[in-house]
């Protein structure tokens, strides 16, 4: 199988995941289930699978967040409130937000795309990937439109976890893997930058690093050698995420994108998005 079926499979499922967290209700949901704003309902929700996370699990998993950032929420997070009341919160925003994006949520197109869905991101393997086994040993919810969410959470963090291996071993740090995204257009530079908490002058030594290796110029913009990073990266990313695709077949794995094409009545995030996330 061509592993350009990992990255269809991505830009369908991750909205799917991601939307609970770019509802305009999220902040009153976390604040609600007693967190104090939203990046610390963020990390709390996220985090949840792995119990009281510590502020280190958290920075290590969580990978291109400022460490300051995540320490300001966390382990404060589960003096003001528990794992489990971030886990009910975080379902009930995926019920929010699906209810708005899907046409149905309990037709039988939603109990195909789920049963599918659950299918694939069963057969991820958990070696190596800590978000996705955090996510894994949590029980799967009953209705179809919660098991779909499930499921794209489970293969979002499975390709997730990969990728953050990947820059690791091209020596790309967190900031640095913002400034390339940003680079290659995929993101917007400031914004990305305020909502992964670096400051301007840790995102210009970032640049200058990628500078210093010669992988952009003085523009910012690609090198040859940095365009081909950029790529060798993205490509492998792919070939890391298709083990739970290859195992289901490409028929099944074009009925799963097929019919999400099909529930899909309004976009759950917003394009462009801090995922680097398009829709083609």
């Amino acid at each position: 199988m061509d592993p350009i079926v990992a990255r269809h499979a991505w830009w369908r499922l991750e909205p799917i995941h991601a939307g609970a967290y770019f509802a305009p209700e999220a902040k009153a949901f976390f604040e609600r289930a007693g967190f104090k704003g939203y990046w610390m309902g963020y990390f709390a929700t996220r985090a949840a699978p792995f119990g009281e996370a510590s502020a280190e699990l958290v920075i290590a998993t969580f990978y291109n967040f400022n460490e300051p950032m995540i320490r300001r929420a966390i382990p404060d997070a589960w003096r003001l409130s528990t794992p489990a009341r971030a886990l009910e919160t975080r379902l009930a925003l995926a019920d929010l937000t699906l209810e708005r994006a899907l046409r149905s949520l309990d037709s039988e197109s939603v109990v195909e795309a789920a049963n599918l869905a659950e299918e694939i991101a069963r057969a991820a393997p958990l070696q190596g990937r800590p978000l996705l086994a955090a996510n894994a040993a949590l029980p799967w919810p009953e209705r179809p439109h919660r098991r779909l969410w499930h499921a794209a959470t489970l293969l979002r963090e499975h390709r997730g976890d990969g990728h953050v291996a990947l820059l690791q071993s091209e020596g790309i740090d967190g900031c640095e893997a913002h400034v390339l995204a940003a680079a290659d257009g995929a993101i917007d530079p400031v914004t990305q930058r305020k909502n992964r908490g670096w400051s301007e002058d840790e995102w210009a030594a970032a640049t200058e690093r990628l500078r210093a290796r010669g992988l952009l110029d003085g523009e910012g913009t690609f090198t040859e050698e940095g365009r081909a990073l950029k790529d060798r990266i993205e490509r492998r990313t792919d070939e890391l995420a298709m083990a739970p695709y290859e195992a289901m077949g490409q028929e099944k794995c074009d009925r799963l994108i097929g019919s999400i094409d099909a529930l899909m009545s309004a976009d759950p995030v917003p394009y462009p998005n801090a995922m680097g996330l398009t829709r083609t």
